[in-house]
This record gives C-alpha cells, structure tokens and sequence, in this order.
C-alpha cells in the first residue's frame, strides 16, 4: 500500500475534541468508551507495550451521525489510550479526499482506522467494522448489487437486523475488535 497520509496528520480532532464536538448521539458514544473493560490482561499488556514503539500513527475517518462510529470509535480509543500512539478523528464531511481512498466494496463506510508510520505511509487499516459484522454486508452486497431493485431497502433492513445481532447484546464485540486491532498492529 503506498498511501501517504502526511499531510493530514496533526490536522485531525484529538479523541477528546472529538467527543466534546459531538451533539448527535454523545450519550451512547459515552456510555460505550465507559463501559469498556479489558477482557483479558494480555491484550492490555500488548497495548501498553507499544509505548515503546514511536513509529506509529493513527487516523480515525468517522462521523457523528453514523451508528457504526458511535458503537466502535469508543472502543479504538479505549485500545489505544495507554498506547501512546498519537490518535486523530479525521471528520468524513471534512476529508472526502481521504475517505475516498479507504472504500468498502465502491462505498464510504465508516468509521476507518488507519495506522501510519511518522512519514504518514499506510501501514493498515481496520473497519468499519469488526469482520463477523461486516461479513453480514459484504453478502448483502453481493446478493444485491442494484440499489434500485423494488426489494432492495427491504432486504437492507434485514441485513442490518442481523448486523446487530452480530454485534449481540452488550459489550462482547467490544474485546473483537480489541482482538482484531492487535492482530492488525502486530503484523507491522
């Protein structure tokens, strides 16, 4: 992958700013970040050790309005606050450029968390959500190529259903990700 991103780092919202400028929805953003708990010592451990690595960057696109941002943003900042890794919310509506870069099958769907060296080279990316949850879409979007189709809002309604039963009752997505983002850092 040979994105550069260098000039947008240190031009994103910091996580704080970021959930101090929310006005849709920063009730259930908070009550995810507050509700997160490290579910095994381990990955804790794996975090806290990349305070030893300086290489690392990492840029959020998201956006208020979006479910998906509001159920899985909290849960990256949480992962990556003893980390030490600079983190950046990069507003979709403010970063077409970049958004459009980083598309799901044709489409902008957030949020995307990119990891970058210091020199803003694309390392990887994670989202816009965890594989399991995603995996629901990309089938939909197979089996339903034409937004037109008369049945098509239906049969997306229905995938979304299963969208969150996918990501079940209460927080145990939440150590998914964590998983996943791991798995994501370590092959850099």
């Amino acid at each position: 992958m040979s994105t550069n991103l260098a000039d947008k780092l240190r031009k994103g919202l910091k996580p704080q700013q970021f959930i101090d400028s929310l006005e849709k929805n920063k009730e259930q953003f908070l009550e995810w970040y507050n509700s997160f708990e490290w579910e095994n010592e381990d990955d804790k451990t794996f975090f806290e050790s990349l305070n030893n690595r300086d290489d690392l960057r990492c840029l959020i696109i998201a956006a208020e309005w979006c479910g998906d941002v509001v159920r899985n943003v909290p849960v990256v900042f949480r992962a990556l606050e003893d980390s030490g890794i600079p983190v950046e919310v990069l507003v979709m509506e403010q970063h077409l450029d970049v958004m459009d870069q980083f598309l799901t099958m044709g489409g902008r769907a957030i949020p995307i968390v990119i990891f970058t060296d210091t020199g803003g080279f694309v390392l990887g990316q994670w989202g816009p959500r965890p594989e399991k949850v995603q995996a629901v879409m990309t089938k939909f979007k197979q089996e339903n190529p034409d937004r037109e189709a008369a049945d098509y809002n239906d049969k997306i309604q229905i995938a979304r259903a299963e969208m969150g039963r996918q990501y079940g009752e209460g927080k145990d997505y939440h150590s998914v990700i964590v998983k996943e983002l791991r798995e994501l850092i370590s092959s850099f």
